[in-house]
């Protein structure tokens, strides 16, 4: 019985502490056939001389290796590299600081084999942290599938975008993106991906815990950021939700005003920490020229911030 090739694409820059546990669950998976495409994204350290070491132990396990190097341009640049040579008919794209369990992958086809109507899967996993050694769930909750995570998505409610999570099919990725060519933006790489495909496909769900993500304390994400850099970095990801509505199946006027909405909203509660009751009114009217509800607290947040300022 011949198998459906599996493609995997991780784009890195400077991963030299994560690469060696990364491989190494590569080669742990009970999958095959695999082929793993590697994106080195500029890396300054020893990323590109760790990553070839493995092509031998790759290639007798019967992994196909591609190793492309490029000068630094951001992950969903790099993960465009990949997606215009990948080969597999599903496709899955894992950090370079996850590590997944050897059944993560089988699982996965195994899921979309047996339910060939839907054309993505997501699955549980954990966030490990190493100072305290506790780990976390990704997903909180038990969900029976398929589920419709569009909104989910858009909204960054229940079910997140963590790349390691997700596997989807050739064919579903290509209804998106006939040319299998993504937005680029500094700004992340994975709903570009995720909300297209959810847009037109449900998705199946694995409860179970498939892979780890390591919180490092010295990673972007978790660096603390200042207001500013707050709602930057909102613009910035709703900049990406916009396009990524424009290659969905969906009532895009109505799904632009909905991201615009919590733009909004995430940067008003980011206005009241730094007291700039300008930026609160200018984001309460932007929630209602989108057509949104402002919620009582928000008002008395605003109004409580214009006694305060009318008594100084």
């Amino acid at each position: 019985m011949t198998h459906a090739l599996v493609s995997i694409i991780t784009p890195c820059y400077n991963g030299k502490k994560y690469l060696d546990n990364y491989f190494q669950s590569i080669l742990a998976q009970t999958y095959r056939p695999l082929e793993l495409i590697f994106i080195n994204d500029g890396s300054t350290d020893q990323t590109e001389e760790i990553a070839l070491s493995y092509r031998t132990k790759l290639m007798d396990c019967g992994i196909a290796f591609e190793y492309i190097y490029q000068k630094n341009k951001g992950q969903a640049a790099a993960l465009n590299r990949g997606l215009k040579l990948f080969r597999g008919d599903y496709l899955t794209w894992p950090d370079a600081d996850d590590v997944m369990k050897p059944t993560c992958i089988e699982r996965k086809v195994d899921y979309l084999e047996r339910h060939p109507n839907v054309g993505i899967v997501v699955s549980n996993g954990t966030y490990y942290d190493p100072n305290s050694g506790k780990t976390t769930d990704v997903m909180n909750e038990v969900y029976t599938g398929p589920l419709n995570i569009f909104e989910n998505l858009l909204d960054i409610k229940q079910i997140p975008g963590v790349p390691s999570q997700y596997m989807v099919s050739r064919s579903l990725l290509k209804k998106c993106y006939p040319d299998f060519n993504i937005y680029e933006s500094r700004a992340g790489q994975n709903w570009q991906i995720l909300v297209p495909c959810a847009s037109n496909s449900l998705a199946g769900v694995i409860n179970e815990d498939l892979f780890t993500i390591t919180e490092h304390q010295d990673s972007h994400s978790r660096q603390k950021k200042t207001i500013e850099q707050e709602y930057q970095r909102w613009e910035d990801f709703t900049d990406i939700l916009h396009h990524a509505i424009d290659c969905s199946n969906c009532n895009r006027d109505h799904y632009h005003k909905v991201v615009n909405i919590n733009k909004f909203r995430q940067e008003f509660y980011y206005a009241v920490k730094a007291c700039d009751k300008k930026k609160m009114k200018e984001c309460l009217s932007g929630i209602k020229e989108n057509g949104g509800k402002v919620q009582l607290k928000e008002k008395l947040l605003y109004i409580k911030h214009r006694l305060k300022r009318a008594w100084k």
